[in-house]
């Protein structure tokens, strides 16, 4: 099972070693339910947890104590157990999951497979062709028409996707 990435160190937040952090879930507060977060595979336990005016989040961590220390963190990944993730809806999943994923039309015809995953607005897929090429689109309702994970396929809707990919 893949460690979910699930948030990005900014900057250090004053000088008792908080943590300014990207997150890269849905909600900052999903970030709490992990029981300990890993940083270049050092754990690391959540100490406070809080929500900033600008949506990013703020963390206190165990050992991490002054502002020198949460210094030597910035621009790291936070990662976290897959079990300790909240639980997903009907139609969500996570990124670590959907990338790798054969990406076929309702015909089968095999377009690529999905390298990237980049939110904006809504989510960007990235796929690879056989050829080499990139070809990106959004992965919004109409467009994406089935997920698939057991057999590794994210099926999506031909005219929609003709209508929206980016060659």
């Amino acid at each position: 099972m893949k460690d979910l990435v699930i948030a990005e160190v900014l900057k250090p937040q004053g000088i008792r070693g908080e943590v300014k952090v990207k997150t890269f879930t849905d909600f900052p507060e999903d970030v709490k339910a992990f029981k300990t977060v890993y940083i270049d595979e050092t754990p690391y336990k959540i100490l406070s947890f809080r929500v900033g005016q600008d949506g990013a989040a703020f963390l206190g961590l165990a050992g991490v104590h002054d502002r020198d220390k949460a210094e030597l963190l910035r621009g790291k990944l936070l990662l976290g157990k897959r079990e300790d993730a909240p639980e997903l809806g009907e139609g969500q999943y996570y990124v670590v999951d959907i990338i790798g994923l054969k990406c076929i039309n309702e015909t089968g015809t095999v377009l690529g497979v999905v390298k990237d995953v980049t939110s904006i607005a809504s989510e960007i897929y990235t796929l690879k062709t056989e050829q080499g090429k990139e070809i990106l689109f959004p992965a919004v309702k109409g467009v994406v028409k089935r997920v698939d994970l057991e057999k590794g396929e994210l099926v999506v809707d031909s005219k929609r996707f003709s209508e929206v990919a980016v060659y």
